[in-house]
């Protein structure tokens, strides 16, 4: 069995990962410019100040990606490259550089699916409060009219927000990414539930400025909890533990998507964070709960788990089992049960919005990037998404991480998830093994796998 014969085969970057350019054409200093300027905090003192230089070479890297057949992109907007103070002034520049964007891909016949946030927060309005502030899902809900209004006339699929658990737990809780705040877990929330509220703001204003007819969906952090067996009980144990709300963290699917979707906070949690959980106003659940398209998941790993009188119990890894170069597990059925629990919990199309591998990359004497381990590592979980697919997971597209090299956020340079091998000091792409090979995979519509 393939894929459905409309299925979204693409790659996926960041504005911050792949842009460079930081005040260029008028462009305001985002978090991430910032919190890069504070000593140890990114491996080696790297900055993204060029990462990869996308803003001067984008061009280029288009037809690298209609090279490879890509009919799908999912790219994300610089905030503070629209709006350099966060609100208010829109800078034309900023907006003038996507809307080449956005024509250069549509002319390679590529299809845009565009990210609001991929966590480059304006430091104007870091100043201002950042999420903390009440008036931040006003701020973003000016951002995003402003650009579904500029190019919602071409693009019609839009994530609003990437992965809120890991910018709000490691920015605003553990402090090891922009902006580097370690606040009280009760600061944090607030943090969460504003950026909640952001995200249905965002909604609204997309369905009210694009002229084109569109989807809307949002991309969340999903770690999958994977059954040991097939057994009844371990998958529900299984599925169980996938939403459950472990910790006083803000590591939960549940929490940044039953107010999505259901219009309420799981029970659960409203319980372990009790005198911590934020005031909730009277409009909030309905501002949050605004009808979405499809579902976007960003799975890499996840844990095993089996049943034990009833509960979960992870199962340990074994000495020796493979970890990527960022040291994460390889879970290849964490594509299929991720899925397949999302879809069956929130009854929407799924789209794996991110997924992909560090290895170790380097330029071999002939003068091509082999890595194998890339390819192994995406065959098995495609493979796994394609079972999910073949037993009803509505399944609506596959975007790897990344399309190239890029700036890693605290890792700097040093972990490469790229198809295409970036040469830093030069600049220069070099296409890997994998890039042909995921090219082939998209060429069958994965009919290979």
């Amino acid at each position: 069995m393939t894929f459905r014969e409309d299925f979204a085969w693409g790659v996926a970057t960041a504005a911050y990962q792949i842009e460079g350019a930081p005040l260029e054409d008028g462009k305001g200093a985002s978090t991430w410019d910032m919190f890069t300027r504070k000593p140890g905090a990114i491996w080696n003192g790297q900055t993204g100040d060029v990462a990869c230089d996308h803003y001067h070479r984008w061009q280029e890297d288009i037809a690298i990606m209609r090279g490879m057949g890509l009919k799908h992109y999912r790219l994300s907007l610089s905030w503070p490259r629209v709006m350099p103070d966060g609100a208010g002034r829109v800078n034309p520049a900023g907006l003038a550089f996507y809307d080449r964007l956005i024509d250069g891909l549509l002319e390679a016949g590529i299809t845009p699916w565009v990210t609001l946030f991929h966590w480059d927060f304006p430091h104007a309005l870091y100043l201002r409060g950042s999420w903390l502030n009440a008036d931040s899902p006003r701020w973003f809900g000016e951002y995003a009219a402003v650009v579904g209004a500029a190019l919602g006339d071409r693009v019609t699929r839009w994530f609003t927000i990437n992965e809120p658990q890991v910018f709000l737990q490691l920015g605003y809780g553990d402090g090891t990414h922009a902006p580097g705040d370690r606040l009280a877990f009760r600061e944090v929330l607030l943090a969460a539930h504003h950026v909640l509220l952001a995200h249905g703001r965002a909604v609204q204003a997309l369905r009210a400025s694009c002229r084109t007819p569109g989807q809307i969906g949002y991309a969340c952090f999903a770690g999958p909890s994977i059954p040991a067996t097939r057994t009844p009980d371990d998958v529900e144990v299984a599925r169980r533990r996938m939403f459950e709300v472990h910790a006083r963290n803000l590591w939960s699917v549940s929490w940044f998507s039953d107010p999505v979707f259901f219009g309420r906070y799981p029970d659960d949690g409203v319980a372990l964070y009790g005198a911590d959980m934020p005031a909730i106003g009277a409009e909030d659940m309905a501002t949050i709960r605004q009808p979405l398209d499809l579902f976007g998941v960003n799975i890499y790993q996840g844990d095993t788990v089996r049943a034990v009188d009833g509960s979960a119990q992870v199962v340990p890894m074994r000495l020796g089992d493979p970890l990527t170069m960022y040291g994460w597990q390889i879970t290849p059925e964490a594509l299929y049960w991720g899925p397949r629990f999302v879809a069956e919990r929130y009854g929407k199309p799924v789209v794996v919005s991110e997924n992909g591998v560090a290895t170790l990359d380097l330029i071999d004497d002939d003068g091509r990037v082999h890595d194998p381990q890339r390819i192994t590592y995406t065959r098995r979980y495609l493979s796994a998404l394609r079972r999910a697919a073949a037993d009803g997971v509505d399944v609506r597209g596959y975007f790897h991480w990344s399309l190239m090299d890029n700036f890693e956020w605290a890792e700097g340079v040093r972990t490469r998830f790229g198809l295409v091998y970036v040469d830093f000091p030069t600049g220069r792409r070099i296409l890997k093994d994998s890039a042909f090979w995921y090219s082939d995979v998209i060429a069958g519509n994965g009919e290979g796998l």
